[in-house]
């Protein structure tokens, strides 16, 4: 029997007119593109005016950088004035001998620190695969280049601030899921991409961009606002991006999976929890599986996000956070602004809300199905599941219920299809939005098991059983790891990941006029006394237990007295947990919010 194992990757808004000609009526009922693009063949709608850019270099001068697109004919070098931060189009002539010379594979573009500009470049790169003849790349190494020769003008605090900025922008680099593809749209999918204008295609890659994932687009602002310019660099992605050739029956097709990561609202799981006010929900993910066969395209697109009101969970050094629901805002206002988005975007919504409907997450779970029951929008269905419940003592085949329930939703929705001759025969009229509290695991189970049953409708092969994994008690072991694991990112290390993210993105920007920045926040002594306190009496309660006094009296004595030393503490920072954790500093999400 073939087998064939679905994973997906946790991974990981704006108004997009311009892509196609929407019409719409009262309360969004009526969605409908523009009829001259409906059946253009998919081979003229990817493809860029720009030729693949496979070889790049850098010519560094003690004055200037100079940026060589190496692909045949090119003569353009784009040049950035070390000091004076401009950049100018030039020749290869203009490029100095002197210069020092090295390989790149790409621009990820600029961001100011303290020190001053500092260049961003891609200095290694591995093929993913080839998508529809283009070949798509992920990075894996970056090179952060200052403007400045030297920082030796910078006083000690302002050389600490930008040694902390810097590795907040590596850290960001350093983590696994970016990709990118210099002569094709990774940023949308099939569906978007075949209902466009003839002027869409002739824009180049940075302007065509999907800005919800273009992770690099505060970066290249300097970039964009120059079009001349705009052939030296391209949109890169955040996600995860697979291609498989498989194999059911004799058959062999190509499977992808493409999942983009939005870069607004981004962060750590429990730094950035909702939405924002624009109607942004928190680490937004579009997912979308391609099948090829002889010459024909399938595609089916699914959402995952953040439940779309105003709600936290900060952490406390507890377990579970509770979370709680903003009480002096309105939510609707962001709310309808969500779902008006995603209905334009994606069609018709079916939410599937995978959280606990008792305990902490039942408040949420209530104020989700509230909402959207006061939209009173006939395009939007919700459908609560309590995962746990259905799902607790390893009863993963009760997922089969929700999956079910869904089944006639999924069939009218369909896929986007296109022929082997290129024509489009069908389009996806609707995504399921799935959430659970962090969009991850119980999110990725629901997708998979959707995503599978769409692709055996696609190759029509319902007597074929696909296999989607099976649950293990080794696999509840790992789970108890990872989840020491995401307890500890979460308390000691999240704030440091959130303002690398703010950072990156252009959600916090450095002054280099500020005396201090945000970075030099003082805690009270007492919090950093109270750790030490509680180590020293726990260290005293193991030695008193080694080394036994005299009497088992005395020794029951100090066991008590430095038992209750270590617990009382322990006690007073439990009480105050968030003034233990490693909070972030940039940039206030209520604030932004």
């Amino acid at each position: 029997m073939a087998r064939f194992i679905i994973r997906q990757n946790p991974c990981t808004t704006v108004c997009l007119l311009r892509l196609y000609t929407v019409h719409t009526v009262h309360n969004g009922c009526d969605l409908s593109y523009a009829a001259d693009t409906r059946h253009r063949s998919i081979r003229d709608v990817n493809l860029s005016p720009l030729k693949p850019q496979n070889r790049t270099k850098l010519h560094a001068t003690p004055e200037k950088f100079y940026i060589e697109a190496c692909d045949d004919g090119a003569n353009d070098v784009l040049v950035i004035d070390r000091v004076s931060t401009e950049m100018t189009l030039s020749g290869i002539k203009d490029i100095p001998p002197s210069g020092v010379t090295r390989p790149i594979c790409g621009i990820m573009g600029t961001i100011r620190l303290v020190a001053g500009m500092y260049l961003i470049v891609i200095t290694r790169k591995r093929k993913v695969g080839d998508l529809f003849g283009h070949t798509v790349w992920k990075a894996l190494e970056f090179d952060v280049i200052s403007y400045k020769k030297t920082i030796l003008h910078l006083t000690d605090i302002q050389m600490q601030d930008n040694k902390t900025f810097l590795s907040m922008i590596n850290n960001v680099l350093n983590t696994d899921g970016f990709y990118f593809c210099t002569d094709y749209d990774l940023s949308h999918t099939q569906q978007r991409l075949s209902n466009t204008s003839p002027d869409f295609q002739e824009m180049s890659l940075l302007e065509r961009a999907d800005q919800r994932f273009m992770w690099n687009g505060n970066l290249l602002r300097e970039i964009i606002a120059q079009p001349e310019l705009h052939k030296f660099a391209f949109p890169v992605i955040h996600g995860f991006i697979v291609m498989k050739p498989c194999c059911i029956n004799g058959k062999v097709f190509e499977w992808i999976l493409i999942s983009r990561r939005s870069c607004f609202r981004a962060g750590v799981r429990y730094y950035v929890r909702g939405i924002d006010s624009e109607g942004h929900a928190a680490n937004f993910v579009e997912t979308e599986q391609i099948v090829q066969y002889n010459n024909s395209q399938a595609s089916f697109v699914q959402t995952r996000g953040s439940m779309p009101f105003f709600w936290s969970q900060r952490p406390n050094l507890r377990y579970k956070p509770k979370p709680q629901i903003s009480n002096d805002t309105n939510h609707m206002d962001g709310f309808k602004r969500h779902f008006e988005s995603q209905v334009l975007i994606y069609g018709k919504q079916v939410i599937l809300n995978l959280v606990n409907q008792k305990g902490s997450e039942l408040p949420l779970e209530q104020a989700f199905a509230k909402m959207v029951n006061g939209m009173e929008n006939g395009l939007i269905k919700y459908i609560a599941f309590d995962f746990h419940k259905e799902c607790s003592k390893m009863r993963w085949h009760r997922l089969q219920i929700l999956v079910d329930a869904v089944s006639d939703m999924q069939e009218e929705f369909g896929y986007f299809m296109v022929s082997s001759d290129g024509k489009v025969t069908s389009e996806q009229s609707g995504t399921f939005r799935s959430n659970c509290m962090d969009c991850l695991d119980r999110t990725n189970v629901i997708q998979s098991l959707l995503a599978r049953r769409s692709l055996q409708s696609q190759l029509q092969v319902t007597t074929q059983e696909l296999e989607t994994g099976k649950r293990t008690h080794w696999g509840l072991v790992m789970d108890g790891w990872n989840s020491m694991i995401r307890y500890y990112k979460n308390n000691f290390s999240d704030g440091f990941r959130q303002d690398s993210i703010d950072l990156f993105l252009g959600n916090y920007t450095v002054d280099e006029t500020e005396s201090l920045t945000p970075l030099h926040v003082q805690k009270d002594y007492k919090f950093l006394l109270l750790p030490v306190i509680m180590v020293v009496a726990f260290s005293m309660c193991i030695i008193c237990l080694l080394m036994a006094g005299d009497t088992w009296t005395e020794t029951l004595a100090y066991l008590l007295f430095w038992g209750m030393a270590s617990a009382l503490t322990a006690a007073v920072i439990v009480v105050n947990g968030r003034e233990f954790v490693d909070a972030p500093k940039l940039v206030q999400k209520e604030k932004m919010d």
